[in-house]
């Protein structure tokens, strides 16, 4: 998970008459709880931008109409009430669900179903979903029970209705939080605001400069189960970044570790040496779903799915008791190739 690290603004005195006019603007902050997490915007408060308040209250609306649309950790969102519903039934859903719903259906085409928004059934088999009864390791005969209700193409969008196919059950997780990133952004940008860095449970995107004329910064995570170091520093102008790893998401049983990261092919838990991948892209959304396809894809299958797709990733796999980061091309034109930190 990627942190910010911010930046004091230093104002420097030119000369007596430029004092107080040079760094008019200053960066204002606000945050707190959201999708059992948090959320934290910091922004340069311009001349244009809208107040304070004003900010804090339409992103805490985006932000609560987004959980009531997506969660399933409670049982009144609209995406649980469908979860509820037999094979062949539609329902009526929100403009975001259905853009999520295709923006699943496209990442799962192009990694060959290395993405899936119906596996819930297998996360809850597992003990990672919301109605998981603890972390277990299922038989393969259960495993294969539940895999027969798994599978993006029994989703279908009939005009405003989400329709299935089969008793399938949708979860979000791996794209809602970029989703709702790309979605306040959006608001701040038309309140006024030209330069803000939006986390929300560590999906973060910035654009444009503090009032010192310095960048966004942010620091990528070394895959440290106990603490948190920072591998890389990066500045940030109009991208948004996305990690997914295992170094904290897991459980183990008689010596082997159990990633909460599943494969929809096999429906167990990934099994290969990749601790984390962070994903640069200018959609939020877009970053944080392909962060967890490489993820699942493994450090051969996903730095070459990354190479040959231009993707801006960041790759750190485990040697023996060591950490070798590598870095697509594409990563390396925007930050240099760098060296770990």
């Amino acid at each position: 998970m990627t942190q910010a690290l911010l930046q004091p603004v230093i104002v420097v005195a030119l000369a007596t008459a430029l004092t107080g006019c040079l760094f008019q603007d200053k960066v204002e902050s606000f945050g707190g709880p959201t999708m059992g997490s948090t959320y934290s915007v910091k922004y340069v408060a311009g001349d244009k931008a809208a107040a304070k308040e004003q900010l804090q209250r339409e992103t805490e609306s985006i932000l609560a109409g987004i959980d009531k649309q997506l969660s399933t950790y409670r049982a009144d969102s609209d995406i649980e009430t469908f979860n509820a519903l037999p094979a062949h039934e539609c329902m009526a859903m929100p403009s975001g669900v259905r853009k999520l719903i295709l923006a699943g259906q496209q990442l799962s085409e192009e990694s060959n179903g290395a993405l899936d928004l119906t596996i819930e059934p297998l996360l809850n088999l597992w003990g990672f979903g919301p109605h998981g009864r603890g972390e277990r390791v299922p038989s393969a005969e259960e495993i294969v029970i539940v895999r027969q209700n798994i599978g993006q193409q029994y989703l279908r969008i009939d005009g405003e209705q989400l329709c299935k196919d089969a008793a399938v059950q949708v979860d979000f997780n791996s794209i809602a939080a970029g989703y709702a990133v790309d979605q306040v952004v959006a608001a701040l940008e038309a309140s006024g605001v030209s330069s803000y860095l939006v986390e929300i449970t560590g999906e973060l995107k910035a654009q444009g400069h503090k009032p010192d004329g310095s960048p966004w910064r942010i620091a990528i995570e070394a895959p440290r189960d106990n603490e948190r170091v920072a591998q890389r520093i990066i500045e940030l102008d109009g991208y948004a970044v996305s990690t997914s790893g295992d170094y904290r998401n897991y459980f183990e049983r008689d010596g082997k570790r159990y990633s909460h990261t599943l494969d929809p092919q096999t429906g167990a838990p990934i099994d290969h040496h990749l601790a984390a991948v962070t994903v640069v892209d200018p959609s939020a959304l877009r970053a944080d779903g392909l962060s967890t396809v490489l993820m699942v894809l493994g450090p051969e299958r996903g730095l070459t799915f990354a190479t040959e797709r231009k993707i801006a990733a960041f790759f750190v796999v485990r040697e023996g008791q060591e950490f070798v980061s590598r870095s697509t091309e594409a990563f390396n034109e925007l930050f240099g190739a760098g060296a770990e930190q």
